[in-house]
C-alpha cells in the first residue's frame, strides 16, 4: 500500500508566522503540527512540543515566528514508498510525522505514527483471522 493512502490533509504555514498564531491554529483545528511551507514545498515543520518548548526556552514570546522554533529541513517520504517504508523512515529521522511530498517535492499530505499503529493493527486483525480460520485447537475467548 503506498504511503499516500494512510496520509492525511496536510496544514501549513508560513515562516513569519507568529508563534501564538501556530498555538491558536493547533488548539482550534486539534492538530500536532503544522507544516512550514514554501511555493507547497516542506521547508519546516512546528509541534506542538515545540510550542511548549519555546515557552521554557525564551522569556518573550510576542516576537517569535514558526522560523523560530521550527525544525528545518523535515524528513520527507514520497507517496509512492510502501506502507512498510514509512516506519523504517520515522526511526532513521527519529520523527513521529512526515510530510509526504510527489516527485516535485510538493506536499501532497502527512503521515502519522498513528497512521502507522493503526494500519499494523489493522494488518494483524487480518493476520488474526487467517489463523484463527487455519487453528482447529484455536477458540476465541467472547
Amino acid at each position: 500500500m503506498p504511503v499516500e493512502h494512510l496520509a492525511v490533509d496536510v496544514e501549513t504555514a508560513r515562516k513569519d508566522t507568529p508563534l501564538a498564531e501556530l498555538a491558536q491554529r493547533m488548539l482550534d483545528e486539534e492538530l500536532g503540527d503544522l507544516v512550514i511551507a514554501e511555493d507547497d514545498r516542506p521547508v519546516g515543520i512546528v509541534t506542538d512540543r515545540d510550542v511548549a518548548l519555546a515557552v521554557a526556552r525564551y522569556d518573550d514570546l510576542s516576537a517569535l515566528t514558526a522560523a523560530d522554533v521550527m525544525a528545518r529541513d523535515p524528513v520527507t517520504i514520497h507517496r509512492d514508498a510502501t506502507a512498510i517504508d514509512l516506519p523504517a523512515t520515522m526511526a532513521e529521522g527519529r520523527v513521529r510525522r512526515i510530510p509526504v511530498v510527489d516527485d516535485d517535492g510538493r506536499l501532497v499530505g502527512i503521515a502519522t505514527l498513528d497512521d502507522v499503529v493503526a494500519t499494523v493493527g489493522e494488518m494483524l486483525k487480518d493476520v488474526a483471522t487467517v489463523i484463527e480460520g487455519q487453528s482447529r485447537e484455536y477458540e476465541p475467548k467472547e
